[in-house]
């Protein structure tokens, strides 16, 4: 809503605007952009304008919607499915992620998939069984080889020593 304000309090019109993203405002003058970079700054926001660094955006908030958001992933490749939400040529994404990022698409992907292992892990009723099938795993074994990658733990270990921080903490 802070973005919807913002834009309102300086009388720009707009499509919509979705996770970080305003569609549809027309031109605006300098001193119309300076405030709005101003105000959004002031609530703790940036004002993107570089044309990559917007979509590296849209392709994140693609990803964090797909993993986070939606109750069950895609049955189609990761691949088709960004390209699709996005409309632009997968090659094409997967090159300015990585030269911007500095990793892959996939890899953003995987860290994503590992902080949805951890949050279902800590706060499901899921076993491991059960969340693999959910995040599209191809067995057991393979999430429990990327979480041990990823963090450095296997996801019963990890399981454990979070559940013991919790105790800890609720003791105090």
């Amino acid at each position: 809503m802070v973005v919807e304000d913002v834009l309102k309090k300086l009388g720009l019109h707009y499509s919509a605007v979705e996770l970080g993203v305003v569609e549809g405002v027309p031109d605006i003058t300098d001193t119309q952009r300076a405030k709005l970079k101003e105000d959004l700054h002031n609530s703790g926001l940036e004002l993107q304008e570089d044309r990559k660094e917007i979509l590296i955006e849209k392709i994140k908030n693609v990803i964090i919607k797909m993993i986070h958001s939606l109750e069950e992933l895609p049955a189609v490749n990761y691949s088709y499915y960004i390209s699709d939400a996005i409309g632009l040529d997968y090659t094409y994404l997967a090159n300015t992620f990585s030269s911007v990022k500095g990793i892959t698409i996939q890899q953003y992907i995987i860290k994503h998939k590992i902080e949805k292992v951890k949050e279902l892990l800590l706060y499901g009723d899921m076993n491991l069984t059960e969340i693999s099938y959910k995040l599209n795993y191809s067995s057991v074994a393979h999430l429990s080889s990327q979480f041990k990658k990823v963090t450095g733990h296997t996801p019963s270990d990890y399981k454990h020593q979070m559940s013991e921080k919790r105790i800890a903490l609720e003791d105090i």
